[in-house]
């Protein structure tokens, strides 16, 4: 049994993002190939310092502040260092600043992996005072992930550290997403009859809503928006003073909606226009349903897993004229879709399953384990 500690500033059941997404998938998959997983995190809801998610540990620490959308917590340390201590491999989540200072605070001397997620791309002055912390505690750590060569090329962080990156893709487990009550089925099936454009997502800067609403100016089809976020007001503002309204945005929904509006629409829209998007695990989810995908060419992951003219288009970032003329014509188009839905599933399950993601970071662990 290896026993591995996840270290990442936010976890289920406060937040549920993509690297959450990721945490859970290893620490579960883990699970089955004879890994014991906890996870330590910060929470504002201090209930619980410790609960049982499924076949893991979670481990909560109350925040004492926030700062830069960094929480810190003192006495974080000396628990992450207790915890550290039954632990074989600690495996950090990057960006998480304070996560560096709890590294060399509680002496941290075991065998280390940090999953790179994303380069800190919008605090760019408060990144020139964190930069020489970031640079010691990644030449600290044994070994370094990213989620695809797409963004070990374009990261100038990890160029300084191509020597240590290994690529894992991200994965999902199939299994997950077979949830789709009948019932609910048919009431989106009642509701969007005729097809319809999907995007699932938090809605933050970097999404490209924005982009997506000029695109749907004066089109018919419908748009479904899932999720919720910052910037949701100012969004559907946009739409009101543009007169677009084809987009439903339905907010944040439940796996069984998720997974039925998935397994009805005619295409997976994914317009984020900035680096922060660092891979887009929303366009594994459309592949996994067989869905065309559209997304932007950002130097991500997201150019990793949609191939532009196999699994569907790509477009230049914030173009809503090209966003809307491959809308267009992935609607006009319907054996064209289906052929990039076919190809979106076969890259899917050759590269993306849950299965593969646990079978590379469990011979990683090994190996930094063995030496």
């Amino acid at each position: 049994m290896i026993k591995v500690l996840h270290c990442y500033k936010t976890y289920y059941p406060d937040t549920f993002g993509g690297i959450e997404q990721v945490i859970y998938q290893l620490a579960e998959g883990g699970f089955k190939a004879g890994i014991q997983s906890v996870v330590f995190t910060h929470s504002p809801d201090f209930e619980k310092k410790q609960n049982t998610l499924d076949n893991h540990l979670i481990y909560r620490v109350k925040t004492q502040y926030e700062f830069a959308s960094t929480p810190f917590s003192y006495p974080a340390i000396k628990e992450f260092k207790k915890l550290a201590q039954d632990a074989d491999i600690i495996h950090y989540h990057f960006p998480y600043p304070f996560m560096d200072l709890m590294h060399f605070a509680a002496g941290i001397n075991k065998p280390s992996v940090v999953s790179y997620h994303s380069d800190i791309v919008k605090q760019k002055v408060l990144l020139k005072l964190y930069t020489p912390l970031m640079n010691r505690f990644l030449s600290s750590v044994d070994r370094i992930v990213a989620a695809s060569p797409n963004y070990v090329e374009s990261s100038p962080v990890l160029q300084h550290f191509k020597d240590k990156v290994e690529v894992i893709p991200y994965g999902l487990d199939k299994q997950f997403y077979q949830n789709s009550d009948p019932a609910v089925l048919q009431k989106w099936q009642a509701r969007f009859s005729d097809g319809f454009f999907l995007f699932i997502g938090t809605f933050r800067y970097y999404k490209g809503l924005h982009i997506l609403i000029e695109a749907a100016k004066n089109s018919h089809y419908p748009i479904v928006v899932v999720g919720a976020g910052p910037i949701e007001a100012e969004l559907k503002s946009q739409a009101r003073q543009l007169g677009v309204d084809n987009i439903h945005f339905l907010g944040a929904l439940e796996d069984s909606d998720k997974s039925a509006l998935l397994k009805l629409c005619t295409c997976l829209v994914f317009p984020s226009h900035l680096r922060s998007e660092a891979f887009g695990i929303s366009l594994l989810e459309g592949a996994l349903y067989s869905k065309p995908l559209i997304s932007s060419e950002i130097g991500t992951g997201t150019t990793f897993i949609n191939i532009d003219g196999v699994t569907g288009i790509v477009v230049p970032p914030s173009d809503p004229l090209a966003l809307r003329q491959a809308m267009d014509k992935i609607w006009n188009n319907p054996e064209l879709a289906r052929d990039y839905g076919t190809a979106a599933l076969a890259r899917f399950e050759s590269l993306f399953t849950a299965e593969k993601m646990i079978q590379s970071y469990t011979r990683l662990y090994k190996s930094l384990l063995s030496v």
